[in-house]
């Protein structure tokens, strides 16, 4: 299972555990790509809403991308406080805010007493959505701080890969950019030679899941609001 695939089903999951009729505000929705799994629930997406899918046309782009189902569209720091939501999602997003720990502090004052957030970015990243791009990744240790301060709980943080995985990951991905800058695909006896030292290093991460605590994915976490 690939790195994102782990993190979308274990989103999914999440809201899938949500009682029906509950709100959820969606921080830093883009293109709503968890709505779908957020039908039984009262769905309000936010986004600053001004990213093309082109930037400023350097590092990973997506090319295209589409807002047009954000209800509210603002500033993470400018949404309205005059509402509580039961669940407030924010996946993949802190690493394009400016000032990480003020978004956290804010979006928990958007949850209820006794309501949840649910939070995933990354660990480390690579250039994306630039020039919306602010931080590299999170620690475990930056959750349990600001939430902790924040007067939340963690009640569960799961790790999205690990060190050995990450390494499989961002080497292959080397192999890819070599073409990208050299303007030339490489050697294809040395592509399928990386491919299998890729898969040989991928396959020490089943072995070793506890290098976690160096390096992976990234951190998912649930956090509920102290009454």
């Amino acid at each position: 299972m690939t790195n994102e695939q782990f993190r979308w089903q274990w989103v999914r999951q999440r809201l899938s555990e949500v009682p029906a009729g509950q709100s959820l505000l969606d921080v830093g929705a883009g293109e709503c790509f968890y709505k779908p799994d957020a039908a039984h629930l009262h769905y309000v997406a936010q986004d600053l809403a001004t990213y093309d899918g082109k930037g400023d046309g350097k590092g990973l782009q997506t090319r295209e991308w589409d807002t047009s189902q954000i209800d509210i569209v603002c500033d993470l720091l400018d949404i309205p406080e005059d509402t509580q939501y039961d669940v407030v999602l924010c996946s993949e997003v802190l690493e394009h805010v400016a000032d990480a720990p003020a978004s956290v502090r804010k979006m928990c004052r958007l949850v209820k007493p006794g309501g949840q957030i649910i939070i995933t970015a990354p660990f480390i990243s690579m250039t994306h959505f630039a020039p919306q791009h602010f931080a590299t990744g999170f620690s475990r240790y930056f959750y349990e701080h600001h939430l902790e301060v924040a007067g939340f709980d963690v009640v569960r943080m799961d790790a999205n890969g690990n060190m050995f995985e990450l390494a499989a990951q961002e080497f292959d991905r080397g192999m890819d950019l070599i073409g990208v800058y050299s303007g030339q695909p490489m050697n294809t006896f040395l592509r399928r030679l990386g491919g299998r030292l890729t898969r040989m290093v991928a396959s020490y991460g089943a072995r070793y899941p506890q290098s976690s605590e160096i390096g992976l994915f990234g951190w998912n976490v649930v956090a509920v609001r102290r009454s």
